[in-house]
């Protein structure tokens, strides 16, 4: 009923496999639905009342009953469109999809990442970067990966997908390493930033000892595990004193260039930061400001 409501669906059609009879029905629309799509003429939507004997602990007389004689009641079978025969096929061009067009698109062919460069004796870094989505978890995880990328290191950035629009959980996880890296997903972390109370409990357990969990001190207070070291910074207040409340990312990112940690130097983050707001200019300077602010804060608060 809600996809009749759409113009753009050729084909919509209910049916049900409760028994032979409408088993026969529903595969004659499937093979429908099937040619719409063959033909390039547009969407097909087939729905399919299916019985459960297991969920509804019911043998399967009883089930093939319940759809025909309850379901149906709520949702009566029936053709809602059929417009197959008005329609005429959509003809496309052919897809480009060679290295060339992709570059081109995604403006790859614009920015050339010089290579990475083996170097034995550059220890490998594992950097964990959580919080809500819309706090640029994300984001700052790839600015860190264009620090590296800048100093010629091998670098990776795992991001983990789930609920993370605005209001869900976001990570990502950056690794930084003289040598080619095995594999971006790692279990155990030597450094934690967080933005929230919920990244900080879920993920602050796997950072190995002698380890830094980076996190907002507008979370609240945390018992880091033992031999791991804590470091409450005011990111939010301060992104918010300096105009722009949203670039406590940013704020997290100067705290960690003036810990070291990774190795890369200040030049290499502040380059990074360019590249990430090239997109929007007038955005350049002032982060650039907040990521020296949090460096400073780093420099008067860090023992």
């Amino acid at each position: 009923e809600l996809l009749e409501n759409l113009q753009a669906p050729v084909y919509i059609e209910r049916v049900s496999v409760s028994d032979i009879k409408h088993i026969r029905k529903a595969k004659t629309a499937v093979k429908k639905a099937l040619e719409i799509q063959r033909d390039g003429k547009g969407y097909a939507f087939v729905e399919v009342l299916s019985p459960c004997p297991t969920n509804l602990r019911q043998d399967a007389e009883a089930a093939e009953k319940f759809i025909n004689e309850e379901m149906e009641k709520e949702f009566p079978l029936r053709k809602f469109r059929d417009n197959s025969k008005e329609v005429e096929p959509l003809h496309r061009g052919e897809s480009d999809f060679s290295k060339k067009s992709l570059d081109r698109i995604f403006k790859l062919d614009q920015d050339s990442t010089p290579d990475p460069v083996d170097d034995p004796n550059f220890k490998e870094k594992f950097i964990k970067i959580a919080g809500f989505g819309g706090q640029g978890v994300l984001s700052l995880g790839l600015t860190l990966a264009q620090a590296a990328c800048a100093e010629q290191r091998h670098v990776s950035w795992y991001p983990t997908y789930g609920p993370e629009q605005r209001g869900g959980t976001s990570s990502c996880v950056v690794v930084v390493s003289g040598e080619m890296i095995g594999s971006p997903a790692v279990k155990k972390n030597e450094v934690l930033i967080a933005f929230n109370k919920p990244s900080v409990d879920e993920f602050g357990p796997d950072i190995v000892e002698g380890g830094t969990i980076i996190y907002d001190s507008a979370s609240g207070d945390y018992d880091a595990p033992e031999g791991v070291k804590t470091i409450p910074v005011p990111a939010m207040k301060i992104a918010k004193s300096m105009g722009v409340k949203r670039a406590a990312n940013t704020v997290m990112l100067g705290v960690l260039m003036y810990l070291g940690y990774t190795e890369l130097s200040r030049e290499s983050f502040k380059e990074a930061v360019a590249h990430t707001f090239a997109g929007k200019p007038q955005l350049v300077d002032i982060n650039l400001q907040i990521l020296e602010a949090g460096a400073k804060w780093a420099k008067e608060n860090i023992n």
